[in-house]
């Protein structure tokens, strides 16, 4: 269990490291985001290969836990694909622009200029509408709630029940909850307060909060700067080429999260 503790904390500082590296390497960038879906399915899949080694007692609540936790995370994941899509089709329409500049450049003329200018009143329109749905998006489909880190205390929760797989799975339900409100953040860009992942909480072998801390504090200042119109222009430059992978990214973790659940629902009946 220590191992997972300890994944989860590299996890967080490669993402800290990532937005530390680069200038240019904002919270909304396609590689960062890709990275933190490829942390959540990372640590869902360590989770899987965890319990089949700490001999669960069949017919007891750890299933159904981990069952109410990879139905939120679906359900999540869900909203950020629908976003990360919606945004690959936003940068392909945005993409014309380049392609309309280079014919007037080889032949200014006003027919060109004005395919110049239809390429460029296109997306503008597409990126107001755009805000509007993911707005509507994210109030009819993401229950805040289901984003905040669990502040239940040790003894409340009972971390060490079931071999201490309780306590694993209070890890990862607080990991996943920041790593989903950064992909929330970064595809349907409603920008959630992240003052709520400030909060102390302790758990055996929690090194990780120190390193979400530190990715919590950066991300912060990120969006301190962050100006909507800025982020409509990071959209374009930023993930342009790097939606899909966030996309195929999230179709691998649904098929894992199915296999999972299988898995695991085998392991009680066979035991």
């Amino acid at each position: 269990m220590n191992g997972f503790y300890s994944s989860i904390a590299h996890g967080l500082d490669a993402l800290h490291a990532t937005l530390a590296s680069s200038p240019d390497a904002a919270f909304m960038s396609a590689p960062f985001l890709q990275q933190a879906a490829a942390l959540l399915r990372s640590l869902h899949s360590q989770l899987v290969h965890l319990v089949q080694r700490l001999h669960l007692p069949p017919g007891e609540s750890w299933l159904d836990e981990y069952m109410d936790e990879t139905s939120r995370l679906w359900e999540a994941c869900q909203v950020v694909k629908a976003g990360a899509s919606a945004l690959d089709t936003y940068c392909a329409s945005a993409a014309r622009i380049d392609a309309a500049l280079d014919d007037w450049l080889c032949n200014p003329n006003p027919h060109t200029a004005r395919q110049v200018m239809r390429a460029i009143n296109a997306p503008r329109r597409q990126a107001v509408g755009l805000e509007q749905e993911n707005r509507a998006l994210a109030e009819t489909r993401i229950d805040p709630a289901s984003l905040l880190l669990d502040d239940r205390s040790p003894v409340e929760f009972k971390l060490n029940a079931f071999n201490g797989f309780r306590g694993v799975l209070y890890a990862l339900r607080n990991a996943s909850s920041f790593l989903l409100m950064l992909l929330v953040s970064g595809t349907v860009s409603c920008l959630p307060d992240l003052a709520c992942c400030a909060h102390p909480f302790r758990t055996s072998g929690a090194g990780y909060v120190s390193s979400m801390g530190r990715l919590r504090q950066r991300v912060a200042e990120e969006m301190e700067i962050a100006e909507r119109v800025e982020i409509i222009k990071g959209w374009v430059g930023m993930l342009r080429s790097g939606a899909e992978g966030v996309v195929g990214e999230l179709d691998d973790f649904f098929d894992e999260i199915v296999e999972g659940r299988k898995m695991l629902s085998d392991l009680c009946s066979h035991r």
